[in-house]
């Protein structure tokens, strides 16, 4: 057996291992949480206390160290800042808690024409395709209808 072919089975292995305890744990998410939880305080107390052996990875060492494999690897900022307020910033977009109520109005209408845009569009669909409007239900949100939770309705048949 070669090399390859050995971390091959390897991998194999240890996918489909993966894949069965994952669909058992998902059976019981509280119970899956905390393994999980479990899991990551161990590996990285396993790193802490392995950085412990070398003598340059304390204090400014460390810093410099993981501010190197952070930048390299390109996490440093995704990790501490987030794509979303990366892009959010680039567009100009304000905070929600900077935002007046009349542009959050202003949204909340937007989505709400959207949302009939994204009706007409589906019942067009269903025209060409000559399927039953009746058997379909849409979800649409309803913009001030027990918050900002979709409501479920049957699609209506054109007329």
């Amino acid at each position: 057996m070669n090399e390859k072919t050995f971390w091959d089975h390897i991998l194999r292995f240890f996918d489909k291992l993966e894949d069965r305890i994952r669909l058992r744990l998902s059976r019981y998410p509280i119970f899956y949480a905390l393994i999980g939880g479990i899991g990551i305080v161990l590996f990285w107390k396993g790193v802490w206390e392995s950085a412990e052996y070398f003598d340059f990875l304390y204090g400014p060492g460390s810093i410099i160290a993981s501010l190197i494999i952070l930048l390299a690897i390109g996490l440093f900022v995704s990790y501490f800042i987030g794509d979303t307020i990366i892009i959010s910033g680039l567009r100009g977009e304000k905070k929600l808690i900077d935002k007046e109520e009349a542009e959050i109005f202003n949204e909340e209408k937007e989505i709400a024409r959207l949302g009939h845009e994204m009706k007409k569009v589906h019942e067009e669909l269903h025209a060409i395709s000559g399927t039953p409007m009746e058997a379909a239900v849409t979800t649409i949100p309803v913009v001030g209808e027990k918050g900002t939770k979709p409501a479920k309705r049957p699609a209506r048949p054109k007329k």
